[in-house]
């Protein structure tokens, strides 16, 4: 029993009969001609039933169901061919690359995710969630004005979008915070035009120092204040600690045994344990 030929074999074969009846029976009389003819015709007609199909779609099934079972290492696995084949749908495309985005920024892949949240956007330039991520991602990277822009445009397109709003507000905060910081950078709590202690020259003259004194002096007032409110005698118990501290500080500079920043350090640290408690 001769088996059945496939469908690629019929056609070609088919395409072949074709092809040389074209040459027989006197339609073509020049040898040459004939052959070139044969090989057009075959090549021509017979291509598609002879080859498989080398631009069939990916499976979009494996990365979806990734997706839905939150597996974060079958995410990044099973939709890569998806986002790279020339032959995935923009839909499923656009599925895929947030899906990655989402597992890459939950392994700490922040580049990857800021890439595949970039590309997603790029398809769709209204989806204030990605939006949103790719601004937390910037803010984790260090690039408060990227963050910033990103959580601006995601309250642009949605007004209400509780993430965004809090994280562009939170941003702008701290970016205040960052600029008072650096407008009192390496000064101290005092003016240093008055200075006329030889301590109070060295910490001048020194950024690291001139930080530390104004960060002195902010706590002390804040732990002063708070003690203050339960009770005046607290409240004046804690100032009359930091003058003491300021009087062994201007009189022990200039000893050999006496680390001023050390000195400083350690004052600081205590503020703020009381502070914190």
């Amino acid at each position: 029993m001769v088996p059945p030929k496939s469908a690629a074999v019929r056609t070609t074969s088919l395409c072949y009969d074709y092809s040389m009846s074209m040459t027989s029976a006197g339609k073509v009389r020049n040898t040459a001609l004939a052959f070139a003819l044969l090989m057009a015709l075959s090549h021509v007609a017979c291509a598609t039933g002879a080859e498989p199909d080398k631009d069939a779609q990916v499976d979009p099934a494996p990365c979806f169901a990734a997706a839905a079972a939150g597996d974060d290492d079958k995410i990044i696995s099973a939709c890569g061919g998806l986002i790279d084949s020339d032959r995935t749908a923009r839909a499923d495309r656009l599925k895929a690359l947030l899906a990655r985005a989402g597992a890459q920024d939950r392994k700490d892949l922040i580049d990857g995710a800021i890439a595949d949240y970039s590309s997603a956007l790029m398809l769709d330039a209204a989806l204030a969630d990605a939006l949103n991520a790719r601004g937390e991602l910037w803010r984790r990277k260090g690039d408060r004005p990227r963050a910033l822009a990103d959580f601006g445009a995601a309250i642009k397109l949605n007004p209400d979008h509780p993430g965004a709003k809090g994280n562009h507000k939170s941003l702008a905060r701290e970016l205040e915070r960052i600029g008072a910081l650096m407008a009192v950078d390496g000064k101290p709590s005092f003016n240093c035009a008055n200075a006329k202690r030889t301590v109070e020259k060295a910490i001048c003259a020194n950024p690291e120092l001139a930080n530390l004194d104004r960060e002195i002096n902010a706590a002390n007032a804040k732990v002063v204040n708070s003690a203050s409110r339960d009770s005046a005698r607290a409240g004046r118990a804690l100032q009359r600690e930091q003058n003491a501290f300021t009087a062994r500080r201007n009189a022990s500079y200039g000893r050999l045994d006496y680390d001023l920043r050390t000195a400083m350090r350690e004052r600081l640290d205590y503020l703020l344990a009381i502070e914190r408690n």
